[in-house]
C-alpha cells in the first residue's frame, strides 16, 4: 500500500546542495521533505570523500556574493552540529589566471584579501610545492570536511523539522499544475507545491520530458599521494594550478589540498571521460594516472609520486561551468556544479529555499 506525504516543498537529492536546501527550508519553518537515494555522502554521488577546497579565488561578483554568504553559514552549521567543518588554512593560485585583474579587484572588494607572492618567497613559505611564477595567496581559503558536512546538513535539517528519508530513490516526477507536483519513490508518493531537484548526475534522467538540461557528466579521478617522510601535513595549504611551461602535457587545471590521514589530494579539473551513473567504471584511465603522477614528480617535491590511491567522483557540468539555479513551473532546478559547487553549499541551499518560496532567480544562473 502506497504511503503519501503532503508538504510545501520536496527536495530530491540529499547531496550537499539538496541537504543544505532542506536545512534552509526547515530552519525557516517550512514544511519540507528530503529524499535521498542512498545514505548521506554515499560513494555513487558527488558529495563523498573526506575533503574539498574552500576556494574564494573568484572574479565573478555572482560567485563572490554566494561565498560571502556561505562563510557565516558554514560557521552557523558548525555551531548547530557541533562539528568542525571549515579550516581556513589558506589557498594559493599558481600559474596564469585568465581573470587575474578582475580577481585582484573584485575578491578584496567582497572581503577576501589577495596577496601577490613572487616564486622565491612562495617556495620559502610552502617548500612542498614548486613555483615558476608569481602566485596569488588568499588567506580566507582552506579545507572543508566534505562527508562530515553532508551528514551535518542531514542531521540539523531533521532536528529543525524536515522529514528526511534515506534509501529512497525517486523514480518519477509529475507536474500537476503551477503550484502542484507529485514525486514517487517506490511505494512513497509525495505531493508538494514545489520540488527542488538537486540530483547531480541523475538530473537529466529525472527531468526528462519536463526540462531539457544542457549537462554532461564526467567521471573524475583525484588521488591521495603520500607526503614526504616526517611531514604530517600541518604546513600545507590548498592550491589551484593553471597550465604553465612544463616538461609534461597538461590536461587542464589542477587542484589540491591535504586530507589529514590520507595524504595530499590532487586532481585534474574536468579531464575525465563522459559517463552516465550506470556506465562509470570507478577505475581511472591510464593516461590520467600517468599525467597526474608526472605532475606530482615535476611540481610537488613534498609528495611521493609512487605512493598513491585513486578516488572516483562525478562532475555534472554545462558549457562554461556556471551553475543552474532556476525555476520551471513548480520545479526548482539546482544543477551543473562542475566540481566547484561544494564550498557554496549553505548559500546555495538558502538561495534554493528562497526560489521555492516565491523568490526570484538570479539571471546569472538562469537555465537559458
Amino acid at each position: 500500500m502506497a504511503e503519501r506525504i503532503d508538504v510545501e516543498v520536496v527536495v530530491i537529492g540529499g547531496g550537499v546542495v539538496g541537504a543544505s536546501a532542506a536545512w534552509a527550508l526547515a530552519r525557516d519553518g517550512r514544511d519540507v521533505a528530503l529524499l535521498e537515494a542512498g545514505e548521506p555522502a554515499h560513494p555513487l554521488g558527488a558529495s563523498h570523500a573526506s575533503t574539498r577546497n574552500f576556494n574564494p579565488s573568484y572574479a565573478e561578483p555572482a560567485y563572490l556574493r554566494l561565498l560571502t554568504r556561505a562563510l557565516p553559514l558554514w560557521r552557523e552549521l558548525e555551531d548547530e552540529s557541533g562539528e568542525t567543518l571549515l579550516e581556513q588554512t589558506g589557498i594559493v593560485n599558481r600559474g596564469p589566471l585568465p581573470d587575474r585583474a578582475r580577481l585582484l579587484e573584485n575578491a578584496p572588494a567582497a572581503g577576501f584579501d589577495v596577496e601577490v607572492i613572487p616564486p622565491g618567497e612562495a617556495a620559502r613559505r610552502w617548500p612542498g610545492m614548486r613555483f615558476a611564477s608569481d602566485s596569488l595567496f588568499l588567506p580566507a581559503g582552506g579545507r572543508l570536511w566534505a562527508e562530515r558536512a553532508v551528514r551535518a546538513f542531514h542531521a540539523v535539517a531533521g532536528r529543525d523539522g524536515a522529514i528526511v528519508r534515506h534509501r529512497t530513490a525517486v523514480d518519477g516526477i509529475r507536474v500537476l499544475g503551477d503550484d502542484a507536483v507529485e514525486v514517487t519513490a517506490g511505494d512513497l508518493v509525495v505531493r508538494a507545491r514545489r520540488a527542488v531537484v538537486a540530483a547531480g548526475a541523475w538530473s537529466r534522467e529525472l527531468l526528462a520530458g519536463l526540462v531539457d538540461l544542457p549537462l554532461r557528466v564526467t567521471e573524475e579521478h583525484p588521488a591521495h599521494f603520500a607526503l614526504a617522510a616526517g611531514d604530517d601535513g600541518s604546513g600545507w595549504l590548498s592550491f589551484n594550478h593553471r597550465e604553465e611551461p612544463s616538461g609534461f602535457g597538461w590536461l587542464g587545471p589542477i587542484y589540491g589540498l591535504v586530507s589529514p590521514g590520507e595524504g595530499l589530494k590532487i586532481g585534474w579539473h574536468g579531464a575525465g571521460p563522459e559517463v552516465t551513473p550506470a556506465t562509470r567504471t570507478f577505475a581511472p584511465e591510464p593516461h590520467l594516472v600517468d599525467a597526474l603522477r608526472a605532475y606530482v614528480t615535476e611540481w610537488m617535491p613534498g609528495a611521493d609520486a609512487d605512493r598513491f590511491e585513486f578516488l572516483s567522483c562525478t562532475y555534472t557540468s554545462r558549457e562554461g561551468e556556471d551553475f543552474i539555479l532556476d525555476t520551471a513551473g513548480p520545479l526548482v532546478i539546482a544543477a551543473g556544479f562542475a566540481g566547484h559547487g561544494f564550498k557554496f553549499a549553505p548559500a546555495l541551499g538558502e538561495h534554493l529555499a528562497a526560489l521555492a518560496t516565491g523568490g526570484q532567480p538570479d539571471p546569472f544562473f538562469a537555465l537559458r
